[in-house]
């Protein structure tokens, strides 16, 4: 099977100018929507595993699940599964014991130096394993996976903290705040892309823009022009899979076929996917 180490897959896309879609997935639906989306489009993607699917699912199973949907599908793109959010050390390893080809640590909500160290744990077992590893420095608001923070906490990530943190944990690609949100906006967002060219200047990595779903494609486009070569996508997707699934039924009242339902929130949902392919750049770069 085609999996690849998330620190290969992102430093090509950022040394080659386009983004990798990093897309959740919370069950078998999902996971086949984002490979059927990523097969047809040619693309390389990440398939995310967040803590809502895994406290729902169980990570074993839902790593299991892509295993199995790629070889019944016949999926020949570059694939890496990703952790998402993760705020356990033990969890981080739990993953790299599952085959995973990618670990975030989230010390986003812990002090400085207590991330650094935690951070820099989970990137010395990466690169033992060759892995690739996610760190993020700054706080960005929204819900996801049932980790909340408030607008009022939240905080545009400075230049010197970003280096620093960089420098010391050593992360193969950067998470950090510059305007965007988890979860559906309240207002149109407006990206700081001055602060992100500075902080790509100064780090000279692959940043990662957490709370994609919602920017405004011309802000995207921008986006990865600056530096961002990985891109959240959680919302926008289950929007689009519940919409699909709401539009049979409004249909097909009596439709108690479950399999016909969950196949039009497939197709609605494989649409998303394809969309944000394009509109990163990663279309046909299989």
């Amino acid at each position: 099977m085609p999996y690849v180490s998330g620190n290969t897959m992102i430093n090509e896309a950022w040394k080659s100018g386009y983004a990798i879609g990093a897309f959740t997935a919370h069950n078998l639906e999902t996971i086949k929507a984002v490979l059927l989306a990523a097969q047809e489009e040619q693309s390389p993607i990440m398939i995310q595993i967040g803590q809502k699917a895994i406290n729902e699912m169980g990570m074993k199973p839902l790593r299991n699940a892509i295993d199995s949907l790629m070889e019944y599908h016949k999926i020949t793109v570059p694939v890496c599964v990703h952790l998402d959010h993760s705020r356990k050390f033990e969890q981080c390893m739990e993953a790299a014991t599952c085959d995973f080809q990618s670990l975030m640590f989230d010390g986003s909500a812990l002090d400085f130096e207590e991330n650094v160290r935690i951070t820099k744990a989970v990137v010395d077992v990466a690169n033992a394993l060759g892995l690739g590893a996610e760190g993020e420095i700054g706080k960005i608001g929204g819900t996801e996976d049932d980790i909340t923070v408030d607008e009022k906490d939240a905080m545009i990530t400075t230049v010197a903290e970003a280096l620093d943190f960089s420098e010391r944990t050593g992360v193969h690609y950067l998470a950090v705040s510059i305007g965007t949100a988890h979860g559906v906006y309240k207002t149109t967002p407006q990206l700081k892309f001055d602060r992100l060219l500075e902080i790509k200047e100064a780090v000279q990595k692959p940043i990662v823009l957490h709370g994609g779903s919602g920017v405004p494609d011309d802000q995207v486009i921008e986006a990865v022009k600056c530096g961002v070569a990985k891109i959240n996508v959680d919302t926008e997707l289950r929007q689009g899979f519940i919409n699909g699934v709401q539009a049979h039924w409004e249909a097909n009242e009596k439709d108690y076929v479950l399999a016909d339902v969950m196949n039009t929130g497939i197709a609605s949902m494989k649409e998303v996917v394809c969309h944000k392919i394009r509109l990163f750049g990663s279309n046909g770069k299989a």
